[in-house]
């Protein structure tokens, strides 16, 4: 790869991540101090994203892929994506927030698969070259937490400015995107079914009823993850810990670190005792929030935020490799898109609805929130599916190249 293509590559990567993450971690915080929405309108906000994961595909198969140069449409959705998150931080109340913020995760959405095909096409070898392109979006989501708590110091009652942030990352992404690598389409003209744009060509990996357990245990563990999505930031700040947005990014720190290591963990555990470990730290995640407090045993909550790289790792990165090593090569993209669909889609917007319903629940008529009481609910789910998981669950080894090299998507 060109060294100019290289560097086009990471600032696109960057920005890719830099704009979801301005806004998304603060959002529940935002919402609550600003709008003064409660919990349920909290977990339906962050369904927004998971709705628009379950849609994108049937966009991205059925226009971009047939119609459109990949880094065009990229542009064309970030510059519109722009006006979107500028207009939102004018918007009082909850409901017109809601569909804004809806239409404008539509647009997002479908970047995520853009970028990766924009970079994947100026790639000899995606399994070397990837990784090292895809990292500089993590660090650009580590960029917005130590923007808003270092640079900016943006408080509280000023978090509407992260939607501002985001959309000056979101504008300049756009612009840059129609200088990216010409990445035309190759399927123009090409027809498709429509099972195949569902991605249903992959079903037939559900014959294996080890894959058919996984698949199903992807979904659920992603309703404990929304809690942590969608209050984390909330309960940081309510419990009096300084610079919680930069100090979540040490999450992204231990994400990127343990993804070095799943090569040498594969090798010993092979991959169900890998997701196992993932699913066992999620579930003492969510006890450490319940029991830390910022005094003493803030220790607790550092604890918790780190563990996010094994939580992460360990089982969306290892079911990735699983998935794939499953997949004949004819269905591996429907494959990974049928994940990331269970997963980001179904698994995440049942989890944001059941986060918001049980933070109602639990937050009393002065709305003060009874934490603990919340945290131990994905702490018991992430229990459940630990033990049917290991109970159900055959495959101990994937069956391509155990040291296959790893890369994040």
């Amino acid at each position: 790869m060109q060294p100019g293509t290289r560097v086009s590559l990471s600032v696109m990567m960057f920005l890719q991540f830099f704009v979801w993450g301005s806004w998304y971690v603060t959002m529940g915080t935002y919402l609550d101090k600003v709008l003064h929405a409660d919990g349920l309108q909290i977990g339906a906000a962050y369904s927004a994203m998971a709705i628009a994961t379950i849609i994108s595909p049937f966009f991205v198969g059925m226009i971009a892929d047939r119609y459109f140069s990949a880094q065009k449409l990229l542009g064309f959705l970030h510059l519109a994506g722009a006006a979107l998150l500028f207009y939102i931080t004018s918007v009082d109340n909850f409901d017109r927030f809601y569909w804004i913020l809806l239409l404008y995760s539509l647009l997002y959405a479908p970047t995520m698969a853009l970028a990766n095909s924009v970079a994947f096409r100026q790639m000899k070898d995606t399994t070397k070259e990837f990784a090292s392109i895809r990292v500089l979006g993590t660090i650009g989501w580590i960029a917005t937490g130590w923007m808003i708590d270092k640079v900016l110091k943006i408080g509280t009652d000023e978090l509407a400015l992260t939607f501002k942030m985001a959309a000056v990352a979101s504008l300049v992404l756009g612009v840059l995107s129609f200088f990216l690598p010409d990445t035309p389409s190759e399927a123009k003209g090409a027809k498709s079914t429509f099972a195949q744009i569902l991605g249903v060509d992959a079903f037939v990996l559900f014959k294996d009823p080890s894959f058919l357990i996984f698949f199903i245990a992807s979904i659920l563990i992603c309703i404990p993850l929304s809690f942590y999505y969608s209050f984390t930031n909330l309960y940081l700040q309510e419990s009096g810990m300084q610079n919680v947005t930069s100090s979540m990014t040490l999450g992204q720190f231990s994400e990127a670190f343990f993804i070095l290591l799943i090569p040498f963990f594969f090798k010993r555990l092979g991959v169900k005792w890998m997701i196992a470990i993932g699913v066992i730290a999620w579930g003492l995640r969510f006890v450490l929030f319940g029991y830390g407090d910022a005094g003493s045993h803030v220790w607790m909550f550092f604890a918790a935020i780190i563990l996010h790289g094994i939580c992460f790792d360990f089982f969306f990165v290892t079911g990735q490799i699983y998935t794939d090593s499953k997949a004949d090569i004819k269905i591996q993209s429907s494959a990974q898109g049928m994940i990331t669909m269970a997963t980001y889609g179904i698994g995440m917007f049942i989890g944001t609805l059941l986060s918001g319903y049980v933070t109602k629940i639990y937050t009393t008529a002065d709305n003060v929130h009874q934490w603990r009481q919340i945290w131990m609910i994905p702490a018991v789910i992430s229990a459940v599916v630990l033990v049917l998981f290991i109970l159900v669950f055959k495959d101990k080894k994937i069956a391509k190249q155990e040291a296959e090299p790893v890369v994040l998507v």
